[in-house]
């Protein structure tokens, strides 16, 4: 597979309108955000597919893999960045690392990163301003582009913020915000989600590991991790033609009726209700 790099910052590209996708399909070693201009059709990510339209804005981190079938006429807005852009900003360290963890974060999070209503209504004036800019080439053209990419990012985080535990906010520690990634990148290797090896991970004790966890995240690891591994499934049945056997075994269940049993226990319903009742 193709894996694309990044020599700079960050990097604005404006496509012309395409009627088919010149790239199969790629991953990266930066960040991409993608705004559709025009036009509709599916972005295939990873293992899902989510369908896109006019004004949807996606989030890729690196290692992601991808690529767009178009249905019809689209126009694409790349904005790319990397770690040396967020680690090169003004802002706190602490607020820069929990950018970090958010965008990451971003990984497991299916379809347009903007959820709140309100802010889909900023996003479109700030697209359109760091498209000027391109065509400008003005005095201060970058600087501002900078700008307008920097509130961008934040409105992003905001939003992937609203998926996480309702305690985890701008003034969570460091740590915490460490142990929820961890945990995030590890979600499919059971053997690595154990009390003993996170707190050998982390250099804590097991029973402060508990203590500390759940006073940060208002719930406890176990819960988490399971609440998670949810929502993970949710996201496989509604957003791609994976078996529930191949969820099972993707996510570390000791087999397909262990996730069906899990999945009811939680959600009322096994997961064939659950995709038919969404679907309808």
């Amino acid at each position: 597979m193709v894996k694309d790099n990044l020599f700079e910052p960050f990097e604005v590209v404006l496509k012309e309108p395409l009627e088919v996708c010149p790239r199969s399909e790629h991953s990266h070693s930066f960040f991409e955000m993608i705004y559709i201009i025009s036009g509709s059709g599916k972005q295939r990510v990873n293992k899902s597919s989510f369908s896109y339209k006019q004004g949807n804005l996606f989030l890729l981190t690196p290692e992601d893999s991808h690529f767009f079938e178009i249905e019809s006429t689209t126009q694409f807005l790349f904005i790319r960045f990397n770690e040396v852009y967020i680690k090169s900003g003004k802002m706190h360290k602490e607020t820069r690392r929990q950018l970090e963890y958010l965008l990451r974060n971003a990984t497991h999070q299916p379809g347009c990163v903007i959820r709140k209503e309100s802010d889909r209504t900023v996003i479109k004036p700030l697209m359109e301003a760091i498209i000027r800019e391109q065509g400008n080439h003005d005095v201060y053209s970058k600087q501002l582009t900078g700008h307008f990419l920097d509130t961008i990012i934040a409105l992003v985080a905001r939003n992937i913020a609203m998926t996480l535990p309702d305690s985890v906010n701008d003034n969570t520690e460091g740590k915490a915000l460490n142990i929820l990634q961890y945990i995030q990148s590890n979600i499919y290797h059971p053997e690595l989600l154990r009390a003993s090896r996170i707190s050998n991970h982390f250099g804590i004790s097991e029973s402060y590991l508990g203590r500390y966890f759940k006073k940060h995240s208002n719930e406890t690891m176990q819960q988490y991790i399971t609440n998670y591994k949810l929502k993970l499934i949710e996201n496989r049945l509604l957003h791609s033609n994976m078996r529930v056997i191949e969820i099972a075994n993707e996510l570390g269940f000791t087999d397909e009726s262990h996730l069906i049993r899990t999945f009811k226990k939680y959600k009322g319903v096994n997961p064939t209700q659950f995709k038919k009742a969404q679907l309808i």
